[in-house]
């Protein structure tokens, strides 16, 4: 039986319309496309049957479709027809080339960890359940103080954090705005949870990695009136005095359709340019 197929592209970047048509075409000859909408659309019809979602754009398509997909719990297969697509697995020639394997009965799948978050007000009211493939991040906001937050681990109370905000991040985000703000990078292989600080204000609060299984909770002790989470780089729910951020593991796995051919630490040198040394005259490059 062939697999019915969701296709959403960002018709907005160059090129949209010849992705999209080769898209279509490569699906079309192994499966069904069961229904094509834009990039930005967040869900399917209550009865639409699909098996696989397809996701053609930037990161940023692919991360909005990942979380419909983590809903469905359907696979994904990313192709990038953005300026950066390090999450995406396919460019729209390698799909042509591997479309028996992807859309056939046994693909490539490789399982990520996502994220549940909450946000509990002081009366222990949930106001917020949301979940995130990348990050929750906590960011400052207008008049622009300095915030403080503690964190809890399962219930114990660990560190206070002073500062601009704070990451926690999955394995698979652990390259975006975790490390931009100085967090490790963390094989996706791997379930962990990383907690990052956002411009401490201390020299002694260094980034941590704690099991996936750890419930992670930041209490709001004192914000300003923008700050703001944020989901997967979305702004979710401004946080008051006394809210209590929960982070944990989803229970889902996302389900990434890999490319065989590529691997993660050559995607790293190749499109981040990890560890790429200074230009050396005496070498021409």
């Amino acid at each position: 039986m062939r697999r019915r197929v969701a296709i959403f592209a960002d018709r907005d970047q160059p090129g949209a319309a010849a992705a999209l048509h080769t898209v279509r075409a490569v699906v079309g000859a192994h499966a069904e496309v069961a229904m094509e909408a834009g990039g930005d659309s967040s869900g399917l019809p209550g009865d639409a049957a699909i098996d696989l979602i397809v996701a053609i754009g930037g990161d940023g398509t692919l991360l909005r479709q990942c979380l419909l997909a983590l809903e469905r719990d359907v696979p994904i297969v990313g192709v990038n027809n953005g300026r950066l697509g390090f999450l995406a697995e396919f460019d729209i020639e390698e799909l042509g080339v591997q479309g028996a394997e992807v859309f056939g009965t046994a693909p490539l799948v490789r399982p990520r960890m996502a994220l549940c978050v909450s946000v509990r007000g002081a009366d222990g009211r949930t106001r917020l359940e949301g979940a995130a493939v990348n990050e929750a991040a906590v960011v400052t906001g207008r008049p622009f103080r300095m915030m403080q937050l503690s964190v809890h681990f399962d219930g114990k109370v660990g560190p206070d954090i002073s500062g601009d905000g704070v990451i926690a991040c999955t394995p698979v985000g652990s390259t975006a705005y975790n490390a931009s703000a100085g967090g490790p990078i963390v094989h996706p292989d791997h379930e962990a949870i990383v907690i990052t600080p956002n411009a401490a204000h201390s020299l002694a609060f260094r980034p941590i990695v704690v099991s996936a299984a750890t419930r992670v909770e930041f209490m709001m002790k004192r914000v300003n009136d923008g700050t703001t989470l944020l989901l997967d780089g979305a702004p979710e729910a401004e946080l008051r005095p006394g809210d209590c951020l929960e982070v944990r593991r989803h229970p889902r796995a996302l389900r990434l359709i890999g490319n065989p051919k590529r691997e993660y630490w050559n995607t790293l040198l190749t499109k981040l340019r990890w560890a790429a040394p200074p230009t050396y005259r005496d070498r021409g490059v």
